[in-house]
């Protein structure tokens, strides 16, 4: 399915139902709600909450994300905007911003290396 397709479906299918009336701050509510719920499934994916196994993770991440998406996807029609084109604008615009992978794998060297201070420090601390 392709992007404006599924945003075209999105908006038809609560038009059916009448869900397209319903307040773009409430459908950012719903939004906000669901972001929780990928954050709680990252967590497990972390290790920092339990998880029953590395399958159900994946299937519980998988399937918070697809939820926050339509809600996403649900503001975005609200607001008149056509996701596919803006997908495309912030494209253009990180090649633009990156256009250099040397200096970006650098950047990502040195944040690795500063995260791996902290968690060194967080470890080591008091334990000494």
């Amino acid at each position: 399915m392709e992007i404006r397709e599924f945003q075209d479906w999105l908006e038809n299918w609560d038009r059916e139902r009448g869900w397209d009336r319903v307040l773009v701050v409430h459908t950012l509510a719903h939004a906000t709600e669901e972001l929780g719920e990928v954050a709680r499934a990252i967590l497990r994916c972390d290790g920092y909450k339990p998880a029953r196994s590395n399958a159900a993770i994946k299937a519980e991440l998988s399937e918070e994300l697809a939820d926050l998406l339509v809600f996403l996807f649900k503001i975005a029609y609200q607001c008149g905007i056509d996701v596919e084109e803006s997908l495309c604008n912030a494209q253009t615009k990180v090649d633009a911003r990156f256009p250099d992978t040397i200096t970006a794998n650098e950047e990502v060297e040195a944040y690795l290396q500063k995260q791996q201070k902290t968690l060194t420090k967080l470890t080591t601390n008091g334990r000494k």
